[in-house]
């Protein structure tokens, strides 16, 4: 879950108006190898929370490769047109 954490960090100091231009566009997806060596695939998605201008969703997913590629762990974040958190 660190992976998929520390690749939403990049996404939530990114102001609202930057995560409005990636609403909706093809998801952010990576490889990286977690502190045993195993390596991790993560993706992070970009959408509207609710309705168009509004809130924007940002989620990130992570998984081994394996089984848990079916039921990846994932978080997300929700950021207002104000910059400000929802829901933290």
């Amino acid at each position: 879950m660190q992976i998929v954490e520390a690749e939403l960090e990049t996404f939530r100091s990114k102001p609202y108006s930057e995560l409005v231009a990636l609403v909706d566009a093809e998801p952010t997806i990576g490889q990286k190898f977690g502190p045993s060596g195993k390596e991790y695939q993560f993706e992070i998605m970009v959408y509207w929370d609710d309705k168009p201008d509004g809130d924007v969703r940002v989620i990130g997913s992570v998984d081994d490769g394996g089984w848990r590629a079916y039921f990846p762990m994932g978080t997300s974040f929700i950021k207002a047109p104000d910059n400000t958190f929802i829901g933290e």
